[in-house]
């Protein structure tokens, strides 16, 4: 991060495009390798200083920035979009870069949509206050690393339909009214996923899929 705080001390006013870091050729210890290797992460990751100012943001973050969520950014800085939930973000930050205090807040998006976000103090930011946000995950199965479970596990296309809607905290009997097949149907698909899967039971399932590393979307990592 180290180019980044460089950047800020040369008075650069980032905004949502240029919160991501220029690359210029890169050798096999530059940071901007680390950059693309923090696009693949699937937690939005913004690196603020001075307050609220950013100086970095991944691809996921600058995604879920450019829609609809609790955050938004506006002329380089971050702020919430509920204007009641602004003290609490503030204090956050203050206690992250003052006090090395790590902690987590609640925000309130559009249309009622809540997001967790951890605040956690940066431990070496070149002598500048920082702290860096962590967003909460959206789902708890990511789409493309679903996908790629299921081809690794050699499932049919309708047991990763069965698979995905499981994901989604669907009920065996949701399903078959979602899909428009038999409770039966359902039940023998997913019996199929566990033996193919190995697993015990639907929990065991989901759990294993939240688990999974993030498969980049190309869109997103070219954001």
């Amino acid at each position: 991060m180290y180019d980044l705080l460089q950047a800020y001390e040369a008075q650069q006013q980032p905004g949502l495009a240029s919160a991501r870091p220029a690359a210029p050729e890169m050798t096999s210890m530059s940071p901007q390798w680390f950059s693309r290797v923090l696009d693949i992460v699937d937690y939005g990751i913004v690196m603020v200083v001075d307050g609220c100012r950013v100086v970095y943001a991944n691809a996921v973050a600058r995604h879920e920035l450019a829609g609809e969520h609790a955050l938004q950014l506006a002329g380089g800085e971050i702020g919430t979009r509920n204007t009641s939930e602004a003290p609490a973000m503030r204090r956050a930050l203050s206690d992250a870069m003052s006090r090395r205090m790590q902690s987590m807040i609640k925000l309130t998006g559009p249309m009622g949509m809540t997001v967790t976000l951890a605040v956690v103090p940066l431990a070496d930011a070149n002598g500048i206050p920082a702290a860096v946000l962590v967003f909460g995950k959206r789902s708890v199965c990511e789409e493309l690393s679903t996908d790629a479970f299921a081809r690794l596990h050699a499932l049919t296309v309708a047991e990763t339909r069965v698979l995905k809607l499981l994901c989604q905290e669907y009920r065996p009997d949701d399903i078959a009214r979602a899909v428009g097949v038999k409770l039966t149907t359902v039940r023998t698909q997913i019996t199929s996923i566990r033996a193919k899967t190995e697993t015990r039971d639907i929990g065991g399932i989901v759990h294993r899929v939240a688990k999974l590393p993030p498969l980049p979307c190309r869109t997103r990592r070219a954001a």
